[in-house]
């Protein structure tokens, strides 16, 4: 919904409430007039119920108002002697419209000094659990966010099991777009594994002001711009609508800013023609092949434990006298060509893509042997393929001599080719995440020329990040009908790539990260989770209580903690003594 639509929503939902209200009002020793003025008739309503004025501002925090409203409803009938069980549950149910049945038919009387403490135990402990909701999802829509890290697509800064705290409020925090939604949950309810949310209506996007900005090298969070699946890595290629806001979460380094030049050459990245300089503690990983002498005595999957720890990124034998990593840090290397028995060490880098992904519509009526040929190719394990629906196959990685073979079978109604490299353009068909850009970051108000190659890179910009209708008529580009050759971007965008360059699903894939698609920054780690290790080592003591941003290797503040809380306890101990003893 529009900003003007949600205007003319809120002053039907104030004519609602007047119709239904204006009666009580009076009762309450007010004008009826009082409950038709938007806003002023809710300020108006907080005193009739003899609730804080403050509550107001409740109602239109969105998440928090789905929790109040109701709150509402039920205090306004008990404000008017309706405190029956019943008449609880008749106000919620109704969605507050048993207010309007009591409003025009029932001779109720207000009640000025009505007692607000609970006359239950149970009505006391729902009065406790929502003030804790409220407060809970205050602070994790506007101020901090608990988050987990589940892959070592950053890994050595943040590991797999961190757990993090991450600041809304250093960018700015973003107000939920999602109007109807679960509180302090993102997409999915738990235990009933389904949606949290309505995807309709939406809240206009609306962020409040920051106080820093984005920069090169920060560790960001923000939702995955292209994530229209059902769940990670599903296979089928099910199309799943989400808000921005239900988008899943992503954390990766921003390694270019609005208005910056990408490109990567043999796997280094520069930004403006000039080499990314990291900070200190950021830890670039990639892919190594080892050409070793074997031997029967030496421990391998030791070697490969203590060069990362981190059992998917382990490697193994590739071939004959060939140990593969899938990611080393330099130092990582350093250490690799130490041991005795390694002849040689090579990044493994993707030059010029020579193999690419396809994808196979098959009819499953016509029996050829296409299946049989899937089912060897699968069988070798050399390429990976995914069942899609819609009778499609996908096959990663295909030499041209096998393509040609599958698409003999009279059962292949089309081959077609998938570029995995944005912009997924033909001309850029031979880039791969080791070799590609130049790509220009787009800045809010800056225009580009637009082009049948240079669209490719913008289009998805112009449609879904910025909601315009774009067509491609001839050689010629629509946008709103209108014929164009230039466009000027609405809002700023992000580059993002994981410190694991070999392993990390990032914008060399999918593209630039829209800025309204930021969520915010991991400031803090608080508990560290070692699912390799056993026992008391399965907590990494030393990063608990760690910044994850600033200079040098990162300090635990832990033990510091520690003796704030015994001298908490200490103090408190001989407080109450002493408190006790002139009693």
């Amino acid at each position: 919904m529009s900003t003007y639509q949600w205007l003319v929503f809120f002053l039907i939902v104030q004519l609602i409430h007047g119709l239904g209200t204006w009666k009580l009002y009076e009762k309450a020793g007010r004008k009826r007039w009082e409950a038709f003025v938007p806003v002023y008739n809710a300020i108006t309503l907080m005193k009739i119920i003899n609730r804080p004025t403050w509550w107001t501002l409740l109602l239109f925090i969105p998440i928090i108002n789905l929790i109040m409203i109701p709150v509402v409803w039920v205090e306004t009938l008990r404000s008017f002697g309706k405190n029956s069980t019943i008449d609880t549950w008749l106000g919620l149910f109704t969605l507050g419209f048993y207010i309007y049945y009591v409003n025009y038919t029932q001779n109720v009387t207000h009640i000025t000094d009505r007692s607000l403490v609970a006359r239950t135990k149970t009505g006391d402990t729902v009065s406790s659990i929502i003030f804790a909701v409220v407060v809970a999802t205050l602070v994790h829509t506007y101020v901090m966010q608990p988050f987990t890290i589940p892959t070592s697509s950053l890994e050595k800064t943040l590991l797999v099991g961190d757990f993090l705290f991450v600041s809304k409020f250093h960018y700015g925090a973003r107000t939920p777009i999602t109007s109807v939604a679960a509180p302090m949950v993102h997409d999915t309810l738990p235990l009933l594994n389904s949606k949290s949310y309505l995807s309709r209506p939406q809240y206009p996007y609306f962020r409040f002001p920051g106080f820093e900005k984005i920069e090169r090298n920060d560790i960001v969070v923000f939702n995955w711009p292209v994530d229209t699946v059902y769940y990670f890595r599903d296979p089928s290629g099910r199309y799943a609508y989400k808000p921005i806001d239900k988008k899943s979460n992503y954390v990766k380094r921003c390694v270019g800013i609005p208005g910056d030049q990408i490109q990567i050459k043999n796997s280094e990245l520069f930004v403006n023609n000039q080499p990314l300089v990291l900070s200190d503690r950021a830890k670039p990983q990639y892919s190594y092949t080892a050409k070793f002498k074997y031997d029967p005595n030496f421990n391998y999957p030791q070697l490969f434990a203590d060069l990362n720890p981190y059992e998917n990124d382990r490697g193994g034998m590739y071939k004959d006298s060939i140990l593969y990593f899938p990611a080393l840090t330099d130092e990582s290397v350093q250490k690799l060509k130490s041991v005795s028995g390694i002849l040689e060490v090579t990044k493994a880098i993707d030059t010029v893509n020579t193999a690419f992904t396809y994808d196979f519509k098959y009819n499953p009526d016509v029996n050829d042997g296409f299946l049989n040929i899937i089912n060897k190719i699968k069988e070798s394990e050399k390429f990976r393929v995914e069942e899609r629906d819609g009778n499609i196959i996908r096959i990663y990685n295909l030499p041209a001599d096998v393509v040609n073979l599958i698409k003999q079978s009279k059962a292949v109604k089309y081959c077609r080719e998938v570029y995995e490299i944005f912009p997924h353009s033909e001309k850029q068909r031979n880039w791969t995440k080791d070799n590609l850009g130049p790509i220009y970051i787009p800045e809010a108000g800056k225009q580009v020329a637009l082009s049948l190659e240079t669209l490719p890179f913008y289009a998805r910009i112009i449609s879904d990040y910025e909601g315009n209708k774009l067509e491609v008529k001839g050689n010629d580009i629509y946008i709103n009908d209108q014929k164009a050759t230039t466009y000027t971007f609405q809002q700023n965008y992000y580059w993002m790539m994981g410190d694991n360059r070999h392993n990390s699903e990032d914008s060399r894939y999918w593209g630039f990260v829209p800025e309204n698609h930021i969520v915010g920054k991991p400031v803090f780690i608080w508990m560290s989770w070692d699912s390799n290790g056993s026992g008391l080592n399965k907590i990494r003591w030393d990063r608990m209580f760690t910044t994850v941003s600033g200079e040098g290797q990162p300090e635990s503040y832990f033990k510091y903690f520690l003796i704030l809380l015994a001298l908490y306890f200490v103090g408190d101990y001989f407080w109450k003594k002493k408190k006790n003893a002139k009693a």
